[in-house]
C-alpha cells in the first residue's frame, strides 16, 4: 500500500528516492532529514543510508499496483531533480506516472533550474501536478522556471515561509500552499505576508491553501487564517501547450 500522509494537501507518498542535500534556507531545519535519520536508528531498511540519496528501483512501480485512485506526493523523503539523479531515472517515474493515470501525483522541487532543462525531455499527462517551493523573495526565480515546464497543473510550495513576498507573480499559476516552519528551531512567520499571498491568490483566482502556522507546537498553533481554514484546490484543467 501507499505511505499515507499526515501532509494536509496530499492523501498518500511514493519515495522511489530518498535523502537529499541543503541547497537553500528553506533546507536548514529539513523535516525529512530528521525522520530519515530517526528511520535509520530504527533499522528501517530504506534508510540504511541515512538521508543520503538513495535510488529505489523495487519501489518504483507501486503506484501501478494500487488500484484504488489516490493523490500522491512523490518524494516526500527527497527531491526527484537533484543533481544526482540520473535523468533516465527521473523520465522512469514520469512514465510510471503516466501509465498509472487513475492517480494524481504532485511533485515538488527546489532544483528548478533543472526541472526547467529537463521539462521537454519528459511526459506530462494532466494527471502530474508539478510545483515548486520558494521560502523568501530571493527564490521567486523558481516561479519562472515552473512556468516553462509542459505541466497541466502548477503549484507552489510556499513553506516555509521566511520572508514576505511583494508583488507576488502567480501567472500560469493554479494553486498555492502557504505554510510555517513546524519543529525544532522553527523560525517565525508573519500573518501579514500569509495575508498578502492569500489576497494576491484572491485577486488572480489562484486556489489557496493554508497548510499551517508552524511553530515548536504546531498543532497548538493551527491552520486558521482570519477565522477560517483555506483549503482550495485547483480545478481538472484540461491539458495546454506550455507558454513562455
Amino acid at each position: 500500500m501507499a505511505n499515507n500522509s499526515s501532509i494536509e494537501w496530499t492523501g498518500s507518498t511514493w519515495n522511489p528516492l530518498t535523502g537529499c542535500t541543503k541547497i537553500s534556507p528553506g533546507c536548514k531545519h529539513c523535516y525529512a532529514e530528521r525522520m530519515a535519520l530517526r528511520l535509520q536508528a530504527m533499522g528501517q531498511p530504506r534508510y540504511v543510508n541515512g538521508f543520503q540519496l538513495s535510488l529505489h528501483e523495487d519501489a518504483l512501480e507501486l503506484p501501478l499496483r494500487w488500484k484504488k485512485p489516490q493523490t500522491i506526493f512523490v518524494n516526500s523523503m527527497s527531491d526527484l531533480f537533484h543533481k544526482d539523479v540520473e535523468t533516465s531515472f527521473i523520465q522512469r517515474i514520469f512514465e510510471v506516472m503516466k501509465g498509472a493515470h487513475w492517480h494524481r501525483f504532485q511533485v515538488l522541487t527546489k532544483r528548478s533550474d533543472r526541472l526547467m532543462e529537463l521539462s521537454p525531455q519528459l511526459s506530462w499527462p494532466a494527471n502530474i501536478w508539478m510545483g515548486v517551493s520558494v521560502e523568501n523573495q530571493d527564490y521567486a526565480f523558481r516561479i519562472d522556471h515552473l512556468r516553462h515546464t509542459g505541466a497541466t497543473v502548477k503549484f507552489l510550495s510556499l513553506e516555509p515561509l521566511l520572508g514576505p513576498l511583494p508583488g507576488l507573480d502567480l501567472r500560469g499559476i493554479d494553486w498555492v500552499i502557504v505554510g510555517g516552519e513546524s519543529g525544532p528551531g522553527a523560525r517565525p512567520m508573519d500573518a501579514d505576508w500569509v495575508i498578502h499571498i492569500r489576497d494576491r491568490c484572491r485577486e488572480e483566482n489562484v486556489s489557496f491553501f493554508f497548510k499551517q502556522w508552524g511553530g515548536v507546537h504546531k498543532k497548538k498553533a493551527g491552520r486558521t487564517l482570519q477565522g477560517r481554514t483555506w483549503d482550495e484546490m485547483p480545478e481538472n484543467k484540461e491539458p495546454v501547450l506550455a507558454t513562455a
